[in-house]
């Protein structure tokens, strides 16, 4: 026995003083410097009592002691839980309990507010600052700088990362050993990492996409990253010139394209310009490869399952879609209602099977029934098709599924429509409660850059392209769609804002 996941990401690294993490006022941590933080951090974790497979729960700003953090669980064998740090301390209540964390680290502006919680399901309070003071370094600075590693199996369980819960209380999605090696793995092969590669990290490392896929595929290559904070325009621009490569999502592209700066000249060197997390217009793909010569790989995972999809390496990266199923990875479209397989071109339910789908959902074991079926395919809730050359298209959430008078009606196609109008920056299209079809559809607009959309002639325009029953009842303007971290637009938002518009008293 050993601890696959030490071994591969992590224990492989020993002793190397290369480069691991480049920060932005300069200072490189080395993959030994880490490994050594990480070891000490291990022992004071132990030190406190933790055995394989507690949980220690983690609300913490983005630093190198953070992603250290990481590495010592896995190395402890503890399950690694990492919390969004927007997270209030209601929100954090229920993730904590219903983890059964036996650790809590949080900034210490958060302790006195953790203390009670933490007093109750009888766990430690410990904690980790920005700038990586608190408890917990003071406590591994006394520690030695060796651990050995637990003893683990791949099927063993490494994280737990809780679904946003946007339709009720949030899932604890159970990932093993095995889910994370094998996504690292598959994706430093697709997309041609090395320990060359030089990221640009300014995603947040409590989300899959900055910890599972951009900091496992660096450490899985032996490359190394610039490590910030998170986004900020100056320090990306200032410091790309040092990069190859660069994850992000859709807002981080939109804003470089804002910016002169961003010139063909400064991102020349690039190797790479991935993308995730919510969908891409395909205006900011072409926009952005006129600006710079490079095509943006746009990909598609979630929470349960990591990476699922990806636009080729090698091959046209075809704007609107997620591209193909990765290796071993297995991806279907299903009727939501019977399960049965869909034909090619039409739109249903996605499904996916592979070594990277998720165990279940935490002491939810009639929700894990639901969503995974026994010959191991995962429902995702994602509506997509297959089109003719074998690309993924997502067309939406099946909640976001609009019907009305019966009809099914899918936000995407409409959307694309609103977003070609050139008065229109880009739009979301929700269900809202209506007196006589149930729900009808109303569009929210955001303006382009110094355009003023005027509705009736928007939807004049888009009406001819539309079956009747697919028809805006009416379209909103608004500065700005409600999104969350990731870039997701949280439609949930907007149909409470907009529940009541055709309802009368």
């Amino acid at each position: 026995m050993s601890n696959p996941l030490f071994d591969r990401l992590f224990g492989i690294h020993a002793g190397k003083d290369t480069p691991f993490l480049q920060l932005p006022d300069g200072r490189v941590l080395t993959h030994a410097d880490f490994l050594d933080m990480a070891a000490r951090i291990a022992n004071a974790l132990t030190g406190f009592g933790l055995e394989p497979n507690d949980r220690v729960a983690v609300q913490v700003q983005k630093s190198p002691e953070a992603l250290a953090l990481y590495a010592a669980c896995v190395q402890a064998g503890l399950i690694f839980l990492p919390l969004n740090t927007a997270y209030t301390t209601d929100e954090l209540r229920y993730f904590i309990e219903n983890s059964g964390a036996k650790l809590i680290v949080a900034d210490a502006a958060s302790r006195a507010d953790l203390e009670p919680i933490a007093q109750v399901q009888n766990a430690t309070v410990e904690t980790l600052n920005p700038d990586g003071s608190g408890s917990l370094m003071r406590r591994a600075q006394g520690m030695l700088p060796a651990f050995e590693p637990a003893q683990r199996t791949e099927d063993d369980l490494a994280a737990f990362l809780y679904t946003s819960g946007t339709t009720g209380r949030s899932k604890g999605a159970m990932l093993t050993q095995a889910n994370l090696l094998s996504n690292a793995e598959t994706l430093v092969k697709e997309w041609r990492f090395t320990e060359k590669d030089v990221l640009l990290h300014a995603l947040p490392i409590f989300h899959t996409h900055g910890l599972f896929v951009a900091t496992n595929v660096i450490l899985a290559s032996g490359g190394s990253m610039i490590f910030l904070p998170g986004f900020n325009l100056d320090d990306i621009l200032r410091l790309m010139p040092g990069a190859t490569s660069m994850m992000g999502v859709p807002t981080f592209y939109t804003r470089l394209l804002d910016d002169d700066r961003f010139t063909d000249d400064l991102s020349r060197h690039m190797r790479l310009f991935i993308s995730g997390s919510a969908p891409l217009l395909a205006e900011t793909h072409e926009r952005f490869e006129t600006r710079t010569g490079h095509r943006i790989l746009e990909r598609y995972g979630m929470t349960e399952t990591n990476m699922n999809t990806s636009n080729p390496y090698d091959g046209e990266r075809r704007a609107g879609t997620v591209g193909f199923p990765l290796p071993g990875i297995a991806l279907k479209i299903t009727d939501p209602e019977t399960g049965e397989t869909l034909p090619n071109g039409e739109t249903g339910m996605i499904e996916v099977r592979g070594p990277n789908v998720f165990k279940g959902y935490w002491q939810m074991p009639e929700k894990t029934a639901a969503e995974l079926r026994d010959d191991g395919f995962f429902i995702t809730g994602d509506l997509g098709l297959i089109d003719a050359q074998g690309y993924v298209h997502i067309v939406g959430r099946g909640k976001d599924l609009i019907i009305s008078g019966g009809y099914n009606i899918y936000p995407k196609e409409i959307e694309l429509l609103l977003d070609e109008h050139p008065d229109v920056q880009e739009s979301a299209v929700i269900g809202v409660p209506h007196p006589d079809f149930g729900e009808t559809v109303l569009g929210v607009l955001v303006p382009a850059p110094g355009k003023t959309p005027d509705p009736d002639t928007i939807l004049q325009a888009v009406g001819p392209k539309l079956a009747r029953f697919k028809h805006p009842r009416r379209l909103v303007v608004v500065e700005t769609l409600p999104r969350n971290t990731m870039g997701k637009v949280q439609k949930n938002l907007l149909r409470d804002v907009y529940k009541d518009m055709f309802v009368t008293a």
